[in-house]
């Protein structure tokens, strides 16, 4: 997109660092912006990693790598978003942080400039009221991991203008991904869906139905699944999960949303899946086991 030279990215997690990489990729200038200086640095190590698989693979080379990488600005101060002709907002799914955190960008930016979150469950309406460009705030939603995955659901608000979403969507093309419009329900698309078959199948590893590994392995063979709902659970994390369900069910109070007793147990064990090395699977050793804590 001619007109979009640079681009804001907020948080340096796995979603953050991924959707940084794509987007250099994609040729603009990027700042990513951390609040902590390790988290920058754990960022930093992500996208060097995965381009690096892509060098590996032969699908880029070291010369294409290093210009990626310096299409790359890393920062620690809000302040250096302030140029951004776009800034996407990829922190803790969590309703009042990124509030607080709309509020400040737009005491910050121009007018001009167009505010998009990654969330996956929370309202794009309740993160625009906040602001005074609620015109230009829209769900830019992508998925893990961010460089492999081709959708990216775009949500328009009650409020988002036919411009910004005209906007965003060109924006999601000019990235090499395949834009699904969803409208501002909670969940929108994909988690509407994905959310209650994951906790169904915790539900039934915590009744006794089977166990981990023959759970997934009926959903992969029986419904031709690259992944079991456990497997993919620990992979989008349980934390997450977890979070993410809480959302939904506040949202709708519908059973089919109410996280399982046994998630919840995990997630305060500080089971979290592959990111904490344990989950349904345990990761410590060269392959993962399940630990079939529901049974």
């Amino acid at each position: 997109m001619a007109s979009m030279k640079t681009v804001g990215v907020i948080g340096a997690g796995i979603m953050g660092s991924g959707i940084a990489q794509v987007v250099a990729q994609a040729g603009y200038a990027v700042v990513v912006r951390e609040a902590e200086q390790r988290l920058l640095d754990k960022g930093k190590r992500a996208i060097d990693s995965g381009l690096q698989r892509a060098v590996e693979k032969g699908r880029m080379t070291v010369e294409e790598k290093a210009t990626v990488i310096g299409r790359i600005r890393w920062t620690l101060a809000l302040e250096d978003l302030k140029a951004s002709d776009l800034i996407i907002e990829a922190i803790t799914e969590d309703l009042s942080l990124k509030q607080d955190l709309f509020r400040a960008l737009d005491r910050l930016c121009p007018p001009s400039t167009i505010f998009v979150s990654n969330t996956s469950s929370i309202s794009i309406i309740a993160l625009a009221s906040v602001t005074e460009r609620a015109d230009r705030l829209a769900g830019l939603h992508f998925f893990n991991p961010v460089p492999l995955m081709k959708p990216v659901e775009v949500i328009r608000s009650i409020r988002t203008s036919a411009e910004t979403f005209r906007i965003v969507s060109d924006f999601a093309v000019s990235l090499g991904k395949e834009p699904v419009t969803a409208k501002d329900q909670c969940g929108f698309i994909v988690n509407r869906l994905l959310v209650p078959y994951l906790l169904d199948a915790i539900r039934a590893l915590e009744a006794g139905v089977a166990s981990t590994v023959d759970i997934d392995k009926a959903m992969r063979l029986g419904c031709n699944h690259p992944m079991g709902p456990l497997e993919l659970a620990d992979f989008v994390g349980l934390d997450t999960t977890y979070a993410i369900a809480n959302i939904m069910f506040e949202e709708y109070r519908e059973a089919r949303y109410a996280p399982p007793p046994l998630l919840k147990k995990m997630v305060i064990a500080g089971y979290h899946g592959r990111k904490s090395g344990q989950g349904f699977y345990d990761y410590s050793g060269p392959t993962p086991h399940a630990t079939d804590l529901g049974l």
